[in-house]
């Protein structure tokens, strides 16, 4: 592919109705209709469509203007010049990080911020811990310190900004000139024309990083923490972005959180629940003991002091709730139906605090 701006014969100054103009007068030119039997008018008309879908796109122009015909080959339809050596500084900044640093979670214009979940258990959640991240990020090469041009190899000047770093340019129909980075150069005023072969001339590559981090006691589910410097070198010569860490608290098999409190279920026979007395219960320090009161129901929470979630604000620790259930014998002796029978016949029906509010309830409803 010629460029478009010879092409069409046009000068890069032109107008979008000067361009226009001239790729119509030229087609209807080099029309293959117009031309049977001359081959080289397909080729021609080709040219002529693929220089028009650059010059007449004012992105794709651009593009071409800042950073050379391998910008917009790919979308031209065909590799850019031939006979010119793979550049990374001469392709479109954005695609080229968007390409490299995209696996990596990376979008163009970010500050190189990374996030990363770190899952822990529901006891390193409340009493904390410290936990070995490893991760990718990206950061300056290695090999070639981050130039992006291979040991020992020479650079040149750039000539889309005469190696000053920093071009001119003026947006919209406002005469005022912004000065901004050479895209082309980076900024840096000089072109690798031998590149690192580990980053490929981007001067970035990816690394995997090993850190420490300290979970505080007490730390709630989707909580993060924000380790600085820790993420993506998004750019050349910018430092690293930071690292946002998501915590993950798996759940357990026995509590579940309420704020700062512990929730557990313990089953209890009927037995322990109409005469009371203590039993063992798991607790996050262990083994604990519960005092069962006598005539405990079904439902009840029961309250132990101290052994919920530590508190990170004002000290101390929460309380572990113990709700209490009543497990119902399915599989009875014979003698045992008869034991229930006479205690069901001694106990009658007033001494049963839920039935008797429930008949009074029945009794208001229905008069």
């Amino acid at each position: 592919m010629r460029d478009p701006y010879e092409v069409l014969g046009v000068e890069r100054s032109s107008t979008q109705d000067e361009i226009k103009s001239a790729f119509r007068r030229l087609a209807a030119q080099h029309h293959p209709d117009k031309n049977p039997g001359d081959q080289g008018a397909h080729v021609r008309f080709k040219e002529l469509n693929a220089a028009y879908q650059i010059l007449s796109d004012p992105q794709k122009r651009a593009a071409f203007d800042r950073f050379g015909p391998a910008a917009v080959g790919a979308a031209a339809g065909g590799p850019g010049f031939q006979g010119v050596p793979f550049d990374m500084h001469d392709l479109n900044l954005d695609a080229i990080f968007g390409d490299l640093l995209g696996a990596l979670g990376i979008r163009v214009g970010d500050r190189g911020t990374l996030q990363k979940e770190v899952r822990i258990s529901f006891e390193e959640a409340a009493f904390g811990c410290t936990k070995q991240i490893t991760y990718d990020r990206i950061e300056p090469c290695g090999d070639c310190a981050g130039s992006g041009s291979a040991p020992g190899a020479q650079t040149e000047r750039c000539s889309a900004c005469a190696g000053r770093g920093r071009v001119r340019m003026q947006q919209g129909m406002f005469p005022i000139a912004i000065e901004r980075p050479c895209g082309r150069c980076r900024g840096s005023g000089r072109i690798v024309t031998d590149p690192c072969k580990t980053c490929r001339g981007a001067g970035l590559a990816a690394k995997q990083k090993t850190i420490e981090v300290t979970i505080p006691p007490g730390v709630e589910n989707g909580a993060t923490r924000l380790v600085e410097r820790g993420g993506n070198t998004s750019r050349e010569g910018r430092g690293p972005g930071d690292l946002e860490l998501t915590i993950r608290v798996a759940p357990h098999e026995l509590f579940r959180r309420v704020g700062d409190d512990v929730v557990c279920a313990v089953p209890i026979s009927f037995a322990r629940a109409a005469l009371g007395g203590e039993l063992e219960i798991p607790t996050l320090d262990g083994k604990g003991k519960l005092r069962i009161p006598p005539g405990t129901q079904p439902g009840s929470v029961l309250r132990i002091k101290g052994k919920g979630i530590p508190r990170r604000v004002v000290g101390g620790r929460g309380d572990q709730l113990v709700e209490v259930s009543v497990e119902v014998p399915t599989q009875l002796t014979a003698s045992q139906k008869e034991l229930i029978a006479q205690l069901a016949k001694e106990l009658g029906e007033n001494v049963q605090p839920q039935q008797s509010s429930f008949m009074e309830k029945l009794r208001g409803l229905f008069g």
